[in-house]
């Protein structure tokens, strides 16, 4: 794709998401929709953002047995989403019956380890080795499921890479030189992450959070 940038609309205000959106559609490649959105919003806010003309990126982390999943997402197929997310800790045969119901235009991309999360909060929820570790092992399931690609930080994206030469990688959590990390404990750059190996780059406090986000967006998208 020639822009990467999917900027994250996490919030459950629709008219601030499109007026968020309309400022900075010139300069990045799709607009992602999460939880926060969905719930507030579901099928008509994502309907809404559609008329913007951009792809739609529903990160919805879905995490259930396999029936449950596959019926979820051909609820969500309507939507006609450019990717989707699930767990890939949901394994392997969550992951196939996924991807056997989406959209044959949806990307489906497994979530490895989530950006929060760094090697501590892996053992307390039981998780051996270390965050690279846990991507790797992930990916490979995940290739092996037949998903696209995957969901993972910035620091894992190259590892990840080498173990999926064709595989689709989304890396989330990305911060600016300079910027603030908030909650991210394993975030990079924009430019760090595409040259290691991201096919997307989604941003969203830095672009959302800022005075002018299309501005903020534009300074982004330079740097790449």
């Amino acid at each position: 794709m020639s822009n990467p940038i999917y900027v994250a609309l996490d919030t459950p205000d629709l008219d601030r998401a499109i007026e968020i959106a309309q400022s900075v559609k010139g300069h990045v490649g799709g607009l992602k929709l999460g939880l926060e959105f969905f719930c507030a919003h579901g099928h008509h806010g994502v309907h809404e953002i559609h008329k913007l003309g951009l792809p739609i990126f529903l990160d919805l982390k879905l995490h259930d047995i396999p029936n449950t999943v596959a019926k979820a997402m051909q609820a969500i197929n309507v939507l006609e989403p450019a990717i989707v997310t699930i767990h890939a800790s949901g394994g392997r045969a969550m992951m196939e019956d996924a991807k056997a119901a989406a959209n044959e235009h949806t990307k489906v991309v497994g979530v490895t380890l989530l950006t929060s999360l760094d090697e501590r909060d892996m053992g307390r929820i039981g998780y051996s080795g270390s965050p690279h570790d846990q991507v790797e092992r992930l990916t490979a399931l995940a290739r092996e499921a037949g998903l696209d690609g995957i969901v993972c930080s910035g620091n894992e994206v190259e590892a990840a890479h080498k173990i999926w030469k064709d595989g689709f990688f989304v890396v989330p959590g990305l911060r600016p030189k300079g910027g603030a990390m908030g909650d991210q404990k394993r975030a990079v750059t924009p430019q760090q992450a595409r040259n290691n190996g991201a096919s997307v780059l989604v941003i969203g406090r830095p672009i959302t959070g800022a005075d002018n986000p299309g501005e903020a967006a534009r300074a982004i998208e330079a740097t790449l």
